[in-house]
Order: structure tokens, then sequence, then C-alpha cells
């Protein structure tokens, strides 16, 4: 007996989702709870498991194709059966009943078998049968398994076509579409630079004595919180202290009107293989600097996994990117519409500066902060990266709320 198989039921500020792509294959088995596929939305990629143990009969909706929220995108059945076009490429070439029809089916260079359909199309695209997974009876190669090969052949980098003498005057290229998490990363900078009047701010910071702090009381703090004292969280702490001070930095502009937010919701950038994505911190103003940890730690772990869900992500009012986790030693970032606001960490570099007279080596980060100059202004802007700096060179009174 069949049973429908359908995309999950999206959140109602998501439209539409694509088939990022199947895990499993027509006729493949399965066990209940086995990730199937997974549908990308402009946020997220959410999974598609098995109902029960068995196989997919049927597949309507191809990697790459677009589907509405909860619509049917395969069919499933519990008696594990193969897939139709396995059945017709299988009753097409029964098995051999001797050495002759042997000869026919077999693959001499490689002992694999396929049959015609399978054969003429990996004669037509030259494909050798040694590199093709069979999942037929018998290790027969399958229509199925070819056009598999195919388009795993086609995702890959690594098989772009080498230079030969037949295409000497060509040089490799691959051509594959954005994902919608790209293509909506995309989008929504194109528009930040284009709707907002966006400026940058700089300063630095003289971290030694967060790492002094770090140093002394880090086998503490991990030992009672269960969870390492990193920078991160002192600079969260160092914006909820800033938002508080500067309330329109912490603003909105939401068509006319300003929205004032009353709580400090810091989204912190986290960059995964899929692109960047923004896990909200909320109401951090109440958080102490080892929840603040946890908090970071769980999202990236889910950012990792591709765990993250859209109300992760949703909201925000003010954010944090760090470069320097990948070397980066100056940069202006970006606004993370329709915030007003973000601050840019960078790499902590040892440099010689001027204090008290004497030139002395400390360990140095540049932060920049972008702004929307409609609602902020430079002096503002200025103010608020000062509050920052002063935080967190001196963090005991930022502990200590003064």
């Amino acid at each position: 007996m069949s049973t429908e198989i359908k995309s999950p039921t999206f959140p109602e500020s998501v439209v539409d989702g694509t088939v990022a792509n199947w895990l499993k294959k027509e006729g493949e088995s399965v066990k209940q709870d086995e990730v199937i596929a997974e549908i990308e939305t402009d946020k997220v990629v959410l999974e598609v498991v098995a109902p029960f143990d068995g196989s997919i009969t049927k597949i309507y909706k191809a990697a790459g194709e677009t589907v509405t929220s909860a619509e049917l995108i395969a069919d499933f059945s519990e008696t594990g059966a193969e897939s139709p076009l396995q059945q017709m490429t299988e009753d097409l070439n029964p098995s051999p009943k001797n050495d002759a029809a042997l000869e026919i089916t077999q693959d001499t260079s490689n002992d694999k078998k396929s049959g015609p359909a399978a054969k003429k199309m990996m004669s037509e695209n030259h494909i050798d049968p040694a590199q093709v997974t069979a999942t037929g009876k018998g290790g027969r190669i399958t229509k199925a398994d070819v056009v598999e090969h195919l388009e795993t052949k086609t995702a890959s980098p690594s098989t772009l076509t080498p230079i030969t003498s037949s295409n000497v005057d060509s040089r490799p290229e691959e051509r594959v579409p954005m994902s919608r998490l790209r293509a909506t990363i995309a989008r929504r900078l194109l528009e930040v630079k284009q709707n907002t009047a966006m400026l940058t701010t700089f300063n630095e910071v003289d971290m030694l004595p967060i790492k002094n702090m770090r140093t002394k009381f880090g086998n503490e703090f991990e030992a009672k919180h269960g969870v390492k004292l990193g920078f991160m969280s002192f600079f969260v702490a160092a914006a909820v202290d800033a938002l508080r001070a500067f309330p329109s930095v912490n603003a909105s502009i939401d068509g006319n009107d300003i929205v004032y937010h009353s709580y400090q919701d810091i989204g912190v950038a986290v960059s995964t293989e899929r692109g960047l994505v923004v896990p909200i911190i909320r109401n951090a103003e109440n958080l102490d600097l080892a929840e603040i940890e946890k908090s970071i730690i769980n999202y990236s772990s889910k950012a990792r996994d591709g765990k993250l869900e859209m109300h992760d992500m949703q909201g925000g009012t003010f954010t944090i990117s760090n470069g320097g986790i990948f070397g980066s030693l100056l940069s202006t970032p970006i606004l993370n519409a329709p915030q007003t606001a973000i601050l840019g960490m960078h790499k902590i570099q040892d440099r010689p500066v001027a204090i008290d007279g004497e030139i002395v080596i400390r360990p140095m980060m540049y932060l920049a902060m972008s702004y929307d100059h409609r609602l902020i202004d430079g002096k503002e802007a200025v103010g608020f990266l000062v509050n920052i700096k002063e935080s967190l060179e001196s963090p005991e009174r930022l502990l200590l709320g003064l």
C-alpha cells in the first residue's frame, strides 16, 4: 500500500521551498525516521523523513524543483518494492539463462551487467560502467543508476571536462543554480545597499584585559558552568550596555516610523557551508556571560548540523559579525535589515601602541560599526563604538554594571 510523502508545513513567512536533494532513490530501502530528502527555504533546510520502514516508489518533485507547503513530493511503500523504473528495466533485461545470454548482457571489461537502455545511455555519454554504482538485482546497472551517475557527475566540481586535444581552445566551466539561501542573501544584501544610507566608523580595542581575565578565571568558569569563557560573550554584553545608552542604534525604520525596541535581541552571524545565517540571542540583557556562551554554542552546533529552525533567526535588533576567526584584519560589515547597525569584530593582532607615554606591545583588535545614517547620526555612532571599546577594556566595570 502506498503512502503520500509531502513537503513540511512551512511557517507563515515562507511561501515556498526548493528540493535541495534526494538522499534516497526510488526503490532504495530506508528505515523509519531516516532522512530521505531535504527542502531548502530562504533561511533553513528542512528534512523529510521516512514514515516507516520501506522504500520510495515514486518521486514527483526532482531536485531543484519548487514546492509549496505540504505539497505531494513522493509516494512511499511499506513493502520496499522496487520503483517502476527499475521494474521496467528488469523486465526488459531478465536474468541470463545460459552462457550465450551472459555474453549479451555482461560487460566484458568490468563484469557488470546492464540492460539495453542503461547500456545505450552509457554509450551516448561515454561512461565507463565500472564507475556506475549498480543497484539492480544481481549487480545489474539500471537506467536509473546511469541517471544518478550523470546527476552526481554534473553536481561535482571535480568532474569538469579536462582540456584535451579536441577542446584545446576552450577552458572548463561549470554552471550551477544558486541555492535558495544564497539567492536570498544576495537579494537582501543588494536591497540594503540600495535602500539605506550606510556608513562605517572604526575604532580599536586593547584586548589584554579580557585575555588576562580569561587566563585567570577561564578554568574555574568552565568547571562551574560547563562552557569555556570566550570572547564573543564579552562583546554581546558590551553591545547590550551600549544599546541601552544609545536607543536609536537598537531601533529600526518601518516606513516613516521609527520603532524603538525595549529589549536587546542580538544576532550572531554564523558561517555555514550553505551560507551565512544569523541566529538570535533573545533578551540578551537578561543573560550573564555563561548563559550567553551556552546560547552561542547551541546555535553554532545547530548551524553546523543544519538544524536551525525558522524562529531561531527571526527578529533581532542588532548584529555582531566576527570576521576575525577567518583572519580578517579590517572590513566594513553590511547591515542586516531592518536593523540599523552592525558591529564587526576582527583578528586580534599584537601591535605597538602608546600607553602613558611608552610604546608597548598589546593584543589589539579593530572594530567596525556600520550604521544607517537615516536614523543614526555620526556622533551617536562614534559614541556607541567608544562605549563598546571602554566596556571591553574595563570588563570589571561591565560586569559590575557601572
